[in-house]
């Protein structure tokens, strides 16, 4: 049986790949600019997010740079970078992975992704197939995580060969920043088991989760291991659950039929296992979205990778969140559009409901920046809030 995790972690995104008020059109887009990415960062770092998640891609700005420069304007947010087993080299990776864990003082976490395009892949210079590249990621973590706990390495695999690999320069985090993964099918949740810290999964319903969950931890077990879970989903909180319905819909009111068709012809020809399951969740069709109480796959119609939103009122989200906490989640990493503003929202009307085990105290102050509202008429504090 299961039990729910004592403290939660939150992460939030940064949108490398556009951000707006709508998908699938240039209405309401805002340029993702480095300026605008820092005001998403700085915002997840003072509404104490845990940390956030930059994705990866030919659409994406480079994790890696990225994470490098909004470090420093940062104090306490994590960075979750993704790792690419086969564009790489497992020694370079551990370089590059030390030293960005060295240089934002142990707020590195990595993100092995193993790649679910065939037709990304081979604009990269990989032409392998699904079984391979999960092969070659395993292959990859052997030699990537006992580099990292400072081990000298001589491998000779089946795709990957180093000799006398070592580090010079260790990460802060022993033995190494945590490894977190995400991966559906029956060779990513081998590689799960045998080789990373975190789990990932991408917003199913419950009962899928929870078989997901089940697997993955039957066959870290098999291996003498314990591993921990994250769910990556996108969230839509308004103050009423009707608006926040409301806002889903206009989330795609000018996603047009084309765009659709588009979209779901582009992950058809995926081979991850884990997009299949996305979007068999709506077909690329608009008349059932809400696929589970309150999970919404709207987003899934023009958005890659993770596509739903948990939709509802502050109490209702959480609720939905502390659903899957209880299947073993301890770690959300959590998004929505405009990523700025959402930041806020979520933080204002879902964080609080959650028991995290991170976030800053509310300041106690007697001027203007205490988070108590606007003074009224230049003379008055605002009254106190009723407490549900």
């Amino acid at each position: 049986m299961n039990s729910a995790p004592a403290a939660l972690n939150a992460l939030w995104f940064i949108p490398t790949h556009g951000d707006g008020r709508y998908l699938g059109t240039t209405l309401g887009g805002r340029a993702t600019d480095f300026d605008y990415l820092a005001q998403v960062a700085r915002a997840a770092d003072s509404l104490g997010y845990y940390g956030v998640l930059l994705p990866t891609g030919r659409s994406c700005e480079d994790s890696w740079v990225v994470a490098s420069a909004l470090a420093p304007l940062t104090r306490d947010l994590r960075f979750l970078v993704a790792v690419r087993p086969g564009l790489s080299s497992p020694t370079l990776a551990a370089r590059m992975t030390a030293t960005l864990d060295r240089v934002s003082n142990g707020r590195l976490l990595i993100n092995i992704v193993t790649g679910g395009d065939p037709t990304e892949n081979a604009a990269d210079g990989l032409f392998l197939d699904h079984d391979a590249r999960y092969e070659v990621t395993r292959e990859f973590l052997e030699i990537y995580r006992a580099l990292l706990a400072g081990e000298h390495v001589d491998y000779a695999g089946k795709h990957l060969r180093v000799e006398d690999a070592h580090l010079l320069f260790k990460p802060v985090q022993s033995p190494s920043p945590p490894i977190y993964f995400g991966g559906s099918s029956a060779a990513g949740i081998d590689v799960a088991a045998e080789h990373v810290d975190k789990y990932l999964t991408w917003g199913e319903p419950p009962a899928a989760v929870a078989a997901k969950i089940a697997q993955a931890r039957a066959a870290a077990a098999a291996r003498g291991r314990k591993i921990s879970f994250g769910l990556r989903i996108h969230i839509i909180a308004r103050e009423t659950t009707q608006a926040a319905w409301a806002a889903a819909d206009r989330l795609i009111s000018h996603l047009s039929d084309e765009s659709v068709a588009a979209a779901q012809k582009v992950f058809a020809r995926l081979d991850s296992v884990g997009q299949r399951r996305m979007s068999e969740l709506h077909g690329g069709r608009r008349d059932k979205l809400e696929v589970s109480p309150n999970l919404w796959a709207g987003v899934g119609l023009a958005r890659g990778g993770a596509g739903t939103a948990l939709v509802g009122d502050g109490d209702t989200v959480a609720e939905r969140l502390q659903d899957y906490a209880d299947l073993g989640v301890d770690t959300f990493i959590l998004s929505g559009y405009p990523h700025l503003e959402e930041a806020y929202r979520v933080a204002e009307l879902v964080l609080p409901k959650l028991k995290l085990a991170h976030g800053r105290p509310a300041a106690q102050l007697n001027v203007n920046t205490g988070p108590f509202g606007e003074i009224i008429a230049n003379d008055r504090p605002p009254q106190a809030a009723a407490q549900s």
